[in-house]
């Protein structure tokens, strides 16, 4: 199943534009923290800079892949209805309206996708 990777209605500033975490984010972060904590999630799941290097349309999907023996991580465009790489690894979140309802009917939006046979989290050949 290939989930949409690009919203229409959203754009992402470019990495050099991105502002990273800051001393201004402690009390934000503190309460990601607690709420990853209360759901069991704190070793789950962490964050990242949304940033855009460059376009990817609406059919292709950003993939990466893994050389577990070179330690080397790669990441590419691949045209969604073709790629094997099928199990999302990073998501960003979709506004919705006060209802929960928005025009997205997903409170997270896939931005990157994997596969085990890659190396990717949860793999036979990945490292733990």
């Amino acid at each position: 199943m290939t989930l949409p990777t690009t919203s229409p209605h959203r754009t992402l500033p470019s990495f050099e534009e991105a502002e990273g975490l800051g001393d201004q984010d402690t009390a934000f972060v503190r309460d990601l923290v607690a709420v990853l904590e209360k759901h069991g999630n704190l070793d789950r799941f962490g964050l990242c800079l949304l940033h855009d290097h460059f376009p990817i349309a609406d059919d292709e999907v950003l993939v990466e892949t893994h050389d577990i023996a070179a330690r080397t991580l790669r990441v590419q465009v691949e045209k969604a209805a073709t790629t094997d790489h099928t199990r999302p690894s990073q998501w960003r979140f979709v506004r919705t309206g006060p209802d929960g309802t928005g025009a997205e009917s997903r409170v997270c939006q896939v931005i990157l996708q994997c596969t085990p046979v890659s190396g990717c989290p949860g793999s036979a050949g990945a490292a733990s």
